[in-house]
């Protein structure tokens, strides 16, 4: 098996030193040069095009950030770690936006720092395959076989509502647009889709992934956990230490099986930006960024903005604003900060909201005539989906008969 090629970019010469030294027993791993400053390390990586560059934000010339940039357009198949001794969102943002994979904080062990390289390392193999041209044609046919779409709900910033978002579009679909829906709750720490639907969930995501490395078909519809409206869903971890039994190779087989198999599969996301996530909204069809009238939320949905634009999945995104009310930012200028017209808008209504979370049944099916659950009827048309025919005839039966027939 061919070794990690790494290239190490830092302008102290004995942290260069250190981090050979935490790799030399790693037989996966090989250093394959050094670079001393940012302008080194472009040319270095475009002569040796090694897998994974480990880049200091803070040097000479060109920083890591610069180099980054550069890096990430001429060679675009290395991975690039962000090193530094800087923990700050900011600098994880303006990593993130450069094109870095991943972004390390010193010190950190041997473990850590090789297990980040083999990760990410994984994570870009399976991105070059994607878009290598010469299989161009045969992914081209495979969609085509695909006949269902992922929708990805994100934002970084809690308590806006992404998850009742994503827990109502999903049985809104299967219910009343009589589509085949998977919901994955991929909030993999603090995961609430089991709760808001009144699912007992013994079995999760982590469970299914310690079953066996490679999944199949058969596997993944065991751990499926039916729901009265039709939608079956695959919960988050019940504790938050099991998350790291998820890992990105996990991630992209379940959406593939769950693709191949569904209509639609709607994605509840952590408000992190972390390989797992980038995963999610590159295998996106749609990728919603929910935000409200707070300014500090509109902060973080413009920050995701560029990271998308970075990465190219801009023209997957749309903007919904949730909660909407008189209070707060007004939405033109929502609109004219971010740039976009919003796709849809879901109007605050705080008791009807409430009482479905605490009674564990989404409000498109207690209360399907509010105007918070005709919203998510005007957000999942404004997809392009509409309702089949017969759905007028479907919607006269109540919800206590329809609760007695499952």
């Amino acid at each position: 098996m061919t070794p990690i090629s790494v290239l190490v970019a830092d302008d102290i010469a004995t942290t260069r030193e250190d981090i050979k030294r935490l790799l030399y027993f790693e037989e996966d791993i090989k250093v394959v040069g050094e670079a001393a400053d940012g302008e080194e390390a472009i040319s270095l990586t475009n002569e040796l095009k090694p897998d994974v560059v480990l880049m200091d934000i803070n040097m000479p010339r060109i920083d890591g950030i610069g180099a980054t940039e550069q890096i990430s357009e001429s060679v675009p198949q290395t991975a690039i770690i962000i090193i530094s001794i800087q923990g700050e969102q900011e600098y994880l943002r303006k990593a993130m936006s450069a094109g870095a994979r991943e972004y390390l904080v010193k010190p950190f062990s041997a473990n850590d720092l090789a297990n980040a390289i083999r990760r990410v390392s994984e994570s870009q193999r399976r991105r070059n395959i994607y878009l290598s041209p010469s299989l161009s044609a045969v992914s081209s046919s495979t969609m085509r076989v695909k006949r269902g779409k992922i929708i990805t709900f994100f934002c970084t910033k809690g308590g806006i509502g992404k998850t009742t978002l994503a827990c109502n579009m999903a049985v809104a679909l299967a219910q009343d647009y009589k589509k085949k829906v998977a919901l994955v709750d991929l909030d993999l720490t603090a995961g609430d889709v089991a709760v808001m639907l009144n699912i007992n969930a013994k079995n999760t995501i982590a469970d299914m992934v310690q079953e066996q490395e490679n999944l199949d078909s058969q596997l993944v519809e065991a751990f499926l956990v039916p729901h009265l409206s039709g939608v079956r869903i695959l919960a988050a971890p019940l504790s938050p230490e099991q998350a790291e039994l998820v890992n990105v190779g996990h991630i992209e087989q379940l959406l593939k099986i769950l693709k191949e198999k569904y209509d639609y599969v709607i994605v509840d996301t952590a408000p992190i930006y972390n390989d797992n996530s980038l995963s999610v909204m590159e295998a996106s069809d749609r990728i919603l960024l929910v935000i409200n009238q707070d300014l500090t939320t509109l902060k973080h949905v413009k920050k995701a903005q560029e990271i998308l634009e970075a990465l190219n999945y801009v023209s997957r995104a749309k903007t919904i604003l949730s909660q909407q009310s008189s209070e707060g930012l007004k939405i033109k200028q929502i609109e004219k900060t971010l740039g976009v017209s919003l796709t849809a808008v879901i109007p605050e209504d705080f008791k009807t909201v409430k009482n479905s979370i605490n009674k564990g049944v989404p409000f498109v099916m207690s209360q399907p005539h509010t105007k918070v659950s005709s919203s998510i009827n005007n957000l999942i048309e404004s997809l392009d989906i509409t309702k089949p025919e017969e759905y007028q005839e479907e919607r006269k039966k109540s919800f206590v008969t329809r609760m007695f027939s499952f």
